[in-house]
């Protein structure tokens, strides 16, 4: 089974079906597909990183509420309805907290269901959240490739870039956002070469990121984190574009673990340094990246990785999966309405507020 015929996520079935996803934790070793017929496999999915990336998760969350409703017979009384929708609603936003679209996915879901409640025709509601779940999923197909024609401008014939973590179609419905644009730019006939960071610990960037680039016939090196400034410093990286989780008011931007680091040495190096998300990244209610909460995960993924012990049975171990970059670090936002640059607050509110 070839890349290019296999969804991240897909549907199978009516209303009464399931999600089916790819257990991104096999990559690339082995590709294999996963039946999530109850929500608490789509919250174990989500929480143990079967399926991540921002976009992904939150497609991921409104499919599990799909699921998480069939529990419900149709003839059920509509409080009935209510409780159970508000309890699977918790639990999955429960399953990550940084991911700002897994939030906005449940709460647009929600928001679906309260709009049918005075029909109390509980299959009617079920339908309704259904046809929400595919709008969700298809919206973020055009939202990818608009993204990667916005982004694709930016790329020069002969150009090479530098990623971190992953942010291509295994983290959304479609080819990407920081990956599309790569992708719309391969399309456009430029040559370019990707750099990719491996992303420690869990290497999503060596696991997924050069496997998707490679599948897309795109030449791609792959570098331990550590070397990002180096390669910099030497003059082989013309750009920098990664995704994001979320991103605060004034353009401050949480994404994987180590971007911040890059994002200094691009400023450092002169080198530009893109973010690509999606406008639903966006979380207004938070003024700065002061407040976006940052997932800290289990020890073990540092100290255990993939098996093996790599450090001493008892060290102290920090394990945050997010860190924050600056706006003033940002060159430029790309959504799919158009590229936010200079990032700041006044370019983020128009943007968002006309889109």
């Amino acid at each position: 089974m070839s890349y290019q015929n296999i969804e991240t996520l897909s549907w199978i079935g009516d209303q009464h079906g399931w999600l089916r996803m790819i257990d991104q934790t096999l990559l690339p070793a082995e590709l294999h597909e996963i039946d999530c017929r109850h929500v608490e496999t789509v919250w174990e999915a989500i929480k143990t990183l079967r399926v991540r990336g921002a976009p992904a998760i939150g497609i991921a969350a409104a499919y599990g509420v799909c699921v998480g409703l069939q529990t419900i017979p149709s003839d059920a009384d509509i409080v009935e309805f209510k409780r159970r929708l508000h309890e699977v609603v918790e639990y999955l936003a429960s399953s990550r907290p940084t991911a700002v679209n897994l939030f906005w996915a449940l709460n647009r879901m929600k928001a679906k269901a309260e709009s049918f409640y005075d029909s109390k025709n509980i299959e009617e509601i079920k339908v309704a959240l259904f046809s929400e779940a595919k709008a969700i999923h298809e919206e973020d197909r055009r939202i990818c490739r608009s993204i990667g024609m916005f982004g694709q401008e930016l790329l020069r014939n002969g150009d090479t870039f530098l990623t971190h973590c992953n942010a291509g179609g295994l983290a959304t419905a479609d080819y990407g956002t920081a990956l599309a644009v790569f992708f719309a730019a391969t399309e456009m006939g430029k040559k370019i070469k990707v750099y990719a960071d491996e992303t420690r610990p869990l290497l999503q960037g060596s696991r997924l990121t050069a496997w998707e680039l490679m599948q897309r016939g795109i030449d791609v090196t792959l570098i331990c984190d550590s070397m990002a400034a180096m390669v910099m410093k030497q003059g082989k990286i013309n750009g920098v574009v990664v995704g994001a989780d979320r991103i605060a008011a004034n353009g401050d931007t949480a994404n994987k673990i180590g971007t911040y680091g890059v994002a200094i040495s691009a400023k450092t190096h002169n080198i530009p340094f893109y973010v690509a998300a999606p406008v639903s990244t966006f979380d207004l209610t938070l003024v700065d990246g002061n407040s976006i909460p940052i997932e800290e995960r289990d020890s073990e993924e540092i100290c255990n990785g993939f098996g093996k012990r790599t450090a001493p049975q008892g060290v102290n171990v920090y394990n945050p999966a997010f860190d924050v970059t600056p706006a003033e670090f940002i060159t430029g936002i790309i959504t799919e309405h158009g590229i936010i640059s200079p990032v700041n607050r006044e370019n983020i509110h128009h943007l968002v507020s006309t889109s």
